[in-house]
């Protein structure tokens, strides 16, 4: 689908220009929206927009890296937005000239439909233009992030608190998903925190100029986002470690009462052994008290060894 809005010399806005009315020469500016097009409609492109065959090619092939791209007489950007349930990256590029924008995505997308809808409620359009636009949505998209990282911190400390008693075997898979889900984040952020880095130190791009501190502001945003990534899986780190390490205690807690166990056992399984053997001239077999004898080096073997390993501290 695609759909366009026109602004006129005198402000007004257009939306019934189809791909073919479009004649960047006739207004003050333009955004023309491609929404998971056909391919007839990516042909326009090339056939109508006129745009360069690699910039097209990024587009037709999703998932790049966030970027930016200087052309003739545009400019391309690569960026990424990230859904909330499943954390799947999602591709928006941008087109930019001196009096359009054109945006590009494989999707519907929320921050491309409530830009959309704010450009068409406005009441004036003397502030906006096709920089505004490309800052409206990323604004948008990365303010969208913060509600993701915050509930993955929620639910980092609920794994770190554990008030429902679950077992450690689910604390730790809950725990290695967080952590991936952090890891795609950060590998969605980091990028278009590089992006923005790169954007405003440009020297090639008067939109940014004029609004440096806007998307100064989004570059703060995307580095109090990284932080938190990084400050997160940090956290991960130490909560994996600490249950590694309790796991650990508790396996050699065990370990020691069966070694305990196993240890007055064995004298004792050596004394019944012996005495178990078929042997016709064993002296003890025919003495009247050898049976209570041997209970009684038994009994006098096992209370010397657990006194001797509560003197070692084995039982502490």
């Amino acid at each position: 689908m695609i759909r366009t809005i026109a602004v006129t010399s005198n402000n007004e806005k257009i939306t019934d220009q189809t791909i073919d009315d479009v004649d960047f020469t006739k207004h003050k500016w333009w955004w023309i929206d491609y929404s998971n097009p056909t391919e007839e409609e990516i042909n326009k492109l090339d056939t109508k927009l006129h745009f360069h065959p690699l910039a097209i090619e990024d587009c037709i092939h999703s998932l790049q890296r966030p970027k930016l791209d200087y052309y003739d007489d545009f400019a391309f950007y690569v960026a990424h937005t990230i859904g909330p349930k499943h954390y799947d990256k999602h591709e928006i590029n941008f087109f930019i000239g001196s009096n359009f924008i054109v945006t590009f995505h494989h999707r519907n997308l929320k921050e491309i439909d409530q830009v959309w809808d704010i450009l068409l409620n406005q009441a004036t359009n003397d502030e906006w233009d096709e920089y505004r636009i490309f800052y409206e949505v990323m604004d948008k998209v990365v303010d969208n992030f913060f509600p993701i990282v915050y509930e993955l911190e929620d639910k980092i400390n609920e794994v770190e608190e554990n008030p429902d008693n679950k077992s450690m075997d689910v604390l730790l898979d809950n725990l290695f998903d967080f952590r991936h889900a952090l890891l795609r984040l950060r590998h969605t952020i980091n990028p278009i925190r590089d992006l923005f880095y790169r954007v405003l130190n440009s020297h090639h791009l008067e939109g940014i100029k004029e609004r440096r501190e806007y998307f100064a502001d989004i570059y703060d945003h995307l580095l109090k986002l990284s932080e938190m990534v990084a400050s997160n899986r940090e956290i991960t780190n130490d909560i994996r470690d600490n249950f590694i390490s309790l796991n650990s205690y508790q396996q050699n807690k065990v370990i020691q009462v069966l070694t305990v166990i196993t240890s007055i056992f064995a004298p004792l399984t050596f004394i019944a052994g012996i005495y178990g053997m078929n042997f016709v001239n064993m002296p003890e077999l025919t003495w009247d008290f050898g049976y209570f004898a041997i209970l009684f080096v038994m009994l006098m073997v096992t209370v010397v060894m657990v006194l001797w390993f509560k003197k070692k501290g084995w039982f502490k």
